[in-house]
């Protein structure tokens, strides 16, 4: 099962010659989703190969420009392509009369459906589930109403080990129930517990994505051991009370909050415009958690 997360975009706002603003793609086997949408992320998914047709649902973190302003272009390219699958969006409820009106004035007649669910960035809870993961919402703490999203992969069926269908042979009905998690009592009364004639080669694995947020402990209730965390790290530590005026988060603050939630990596993102060299925020990092890296444009990342 492949899992991965491909950075379309690494930076804050205002973009750097090799920087986009944000905007990265979550890989589930054949699904694809879009998180964040900054202006140039059609051209970073031309430039890093994703199919970007294959993309079904997009999630908008916040309402702040460098998240969204891709996101009409992209809509209006699709429908150029005449696309014929419908396509979701995931956001806070004011976007959906954003999307509305521009397409209103261009007098564009979508071709395929638009959906809108909207997302209210205080509440958290699941936002989408399908046959392979769920996305949940969970809120951050930035200048707008944020939220954070976290994709967790769903267990596989499990698979029934040989000795035992050797042993009791099984039906088909009962074969089918032991693999969505039954026990089974044979004829005579015998009793398996399911975790004791089953096995699993795959571990789900969990990515949690939290960018445009200050420095917020409760956060590590959410994230709490993914095999992924990426999380905002826009200023090095000696901005620190930059970032707290900013509502915006240190590369030390992210690494701290990984260490507590007990994470297993953490990428971060979001940098500053004012910084060249990223090393430096990478090694604040490291101090306190040693499992950190940078996200860079085209950087994909496997999970699991």
């Amino acid at each position: 099962m492949t899992f991965t997360v491909t950075i379309l975009g690494s930076n804050s706002a205002i973009p750097a010659a090799d920087r986009h603003p944000t905007a990265q793609v979550v890989t589930i086997n054949d699904h694809l989703f879009l998180v964040d949408c900054a202006e140039g992320t059609q051209l970073q998914m031309r430039r890093f190969k994703v199919h970007a047709l294959r993309i079904s649902h997009v999630f908008i973190s916040h309402l702040h420009g460098d998240h969204f302003f891709g996101l009409i272009g992209l809509i209006s390219t699709y429908n150029l392509l005449e696309r014929h699958t419908p396509l979701s969006i995931h956001a806070p409820q004011p976007l959906e009369e954003v999307l509305r009106l521009q397409l209103s004035v261009a007098g564009t007649q979508l071709v395929y459906p638009l959906n809108f669910y909207p997302v209210d960035p205080s509440v958290p809870g699941i936002i989408f589930e399908d046959e392979v993961v769920t996305v949940e919402a969970f809120p951050v703490v930035h200048r707008i109403p944020t939220c954070g999203f976290l994709f967790r992969e769903k267990a596989r069926t499990r698979n029934i080990r040989k000795d035992f269908l050797d042993t009791e042979s099984p039906s088909y009905d009962d074969i089918r129930r032991i693999k969505a998690g039954g026990d089974y009592t044979n004829p005579n009364g015998k009793h398996y517990r399911n975790a004791d004639i089953t096995y699993s080669r795959h571990k789900p694995g969990a990515y949690a994505y939290c960018t445009d947020t200050a420095y917020h402990e409760p956060l590590t209730g959410y994230v709490r051991g993914v095999d992924l965390l990426y999380h905002e790290a826009t200023f090095m530590e000696k901005e620190s009370g930059m970032a707290e005026m900013k509502y915006h988060a240190t590369a030390m603050q992210a690494a701290t909050i990984a260490m507590k939630a007990g994470v297993k990596r953490l990428i971060l993102g979001h940098y500053s415009n004012r910084y060249d060299d990223l090393q430096p925020l990478l090694d604040e990092a490291r101090r306190v958690f040693p499992e950190s890296y940078l996200a860079m444009d085209g950087d994909v990342f496997e999970i699991g």
